[in-house]
């Protein structure tokens, strides 16, 4: 009976996990979906804890404390610029939890198995390990590199892609030795030097892809997470847990096949950490001057415009300056102003990171574009307005076929009749490949902090 209440509860759980990945693919049901996320998780963490033996109870209590008041603590510390390197690092706690899970289910196996189980069982704790492990630090590397702790340029060894062959080689012969030798310390070393290469792997995978394409990535290792967590289901038998990994690793890998064919990136290229890439990041260099402006031009030419379109960028939220753009953008509206927001795919470090802040700061949902539906529009615009926007406004992608992000697509805003873009420096963006845009006759620089600078312009359309 206990076991019949159990499964019943993982279904309702799976179901309303299947739904909360539904509403969260649009801004309108997002909320209801985070809804039915939580509560299938309560659901699931309240029918394990009734599933569990009173021996392990007292230990489940602990871990479960202990993990909600860390949870917690950093969730509340965390501000959205940091959202990016959180996913990534609670992406590593997945991996490391696969590897030891596969390491426990091998060395203290909950149920005995013989003959083709057995081989069936060997085989979910060798791929669960190894995912598990690429997973790890492959994740970590993101994290690095997300907060600038790693260079975001990719690392080019010599022979790179030789070496991740190796691997994958060396990795099948020991599965081999693995499922035909039944010596526990001899598959035990053959363990353990797999998780090593793996480890490996995953750090010179991660360590080979540039940070232009670094939201790809994340979105890559959550797809890894998912079917880490498949292994471990597997292993221990529990299906709403192959479910649920299941479904993570899906939706990942399908958010990632989306994001590389919206940046011109093969979604091989992807997996085989930066294959193809190429390995210098030349810089574009011209000698024409910047044309600075100030908050009293922009605003006049924002109160004459008919057409202003919005660009937003990573430097917005680090800025946190989306309240006063949301305030501008009202402002404007009441004057008769039509204001639309264009986003790109990756802007930000995370896909919807900027769709998330603008929602935040109550920017109405159908003002607000993705980078296919506005870019047409660009041309018969009046003033577009970049904050904090870099390369995903560069029109090196385009007009240059030598430049490292040649082919990616970009909001294409240099076609309107003026450009303005607020940006502390002239430094060059996340790929580390200098902006042209900076140096068209229609662009305007406004330098300084973005928050600072819209509530400059806010100040002086009211006025």
């Amino acid at each position: 009976m206990y076991s019949g209440l159990v499964n019943v509860s993982y279904v309702v759980a799976s179901i309303l996990f299947i739904l909360s990945l539904g509403g969260l693919g649009h801004q309108e049901t997002a909320r209801r979906g985070n809804l039915y996320g939580i509560a299938g998780i309560i659901i699931a963490v309240v029918a394990t804890l009734y599933h569990t033996t009173e021996n392990n109870l007292l230990a489940t209590l602990v871990a479960l404390t202990l993990g909600a008041i860390i949870g917690l603590t950093v969730a509340q510390q965390v501000v959205m610029t940091q959202m990016p390197q959180l996913v990534a690092i609670l992406h590593s706690f997945v991996g490391l939890a696969a590897v030891l899970v596969g390491f426990a289910g091998y060395l203290d196996p909950l149920v005995s198995t013989t003959g083709a189980e057995h081989t069936i069982k060997m085989v979910e704790v060798y791929v669960g390990i190894f995912v598990g492990a690429v997973t790890f630090t492959g994740s970590i590397i993101a994290c690095g590199k997300l907060r600038g702790s790693i260079a975001s340029r990719p690392m080019m060894l010599p022979g790179r892609h030789w070496l991740n062959l190796a691997i994958l080689v060396a990795t099948f012969i020991m599965a081999g030795y693995f499922l035909t030798h039944e010596n526990t310390a001899f598959n035990l070393v053959l363990l353990l030097i797999m998780t090593s290469l793996a480890l490996l792997l995953g750090i010179h995978l991660i360590m080979a892809i540039g940070g232009a394409d670094m939201p790809v990535v994340v979105s890559m290792l959550n797809s890894y997470s998912g079917w880490a967590a498949a292994s471990i289901g597997f292993l221990l038998r529990n299906d709403l847990l192959i479910i649920t990994g299941a479904l993570v690793g899906s939706s990942g890998a399908i958010l990632s096949y989306i994001m590389c064919k919206a940046m011109n990136r093969s979604f091989i290229s992807v997996i085989l950490g930066g294959f193809g890439q190429s390995s210098s990041s030349r810089k574009n260099t011209t000698n024409e001057p910047i044309h600075e402006t100030s908050a009293d031009e922009v605003s006049e030419e924002l109160l004459h415009a008919q057409s202003v379109i919005v660009a937003p960028g990573y430097g917005m939220a680090v800025a946190q300056a989306q309240h006063a753009v949301s305030d501008i953008t009202r402002l404007l509206r009441d004057k008769g102003v039509n204001v639309r927001f264009a986003i790109h795919p990756v802007a930000g470090r995370l896909p919807g990171h900027m769709n998330v802040l603008l929602a935040e700061a109550k920017v109405p949902y159908d003002i607000v574009l993705e980078m296919d539906e506005v870019n047409e529009d660009f041309s018969a615009t009046d003033v577009v307005l970049v904050i904090g926007a870099n390369d995903t406004v560069n029109p090196s992608a385009s007009e240059d076929p030598d430049s490292p992000i040649s082919g990616m697509p970009v909001l294409e805003v240099w076609k309107a009749h003026r450009v303005v873009v607020m940006k502390r420096s002239m430094s060059a963006g996340y790929s580390g490949v200098e902006n042209p845009l900076f140096f068209k006759p229609n662009t305007r620089m406004l330098f300084g902090d973005a928050r600072q600078l819209t509530e400059q312009l806010l100040v002086k359309l009211k006025s």
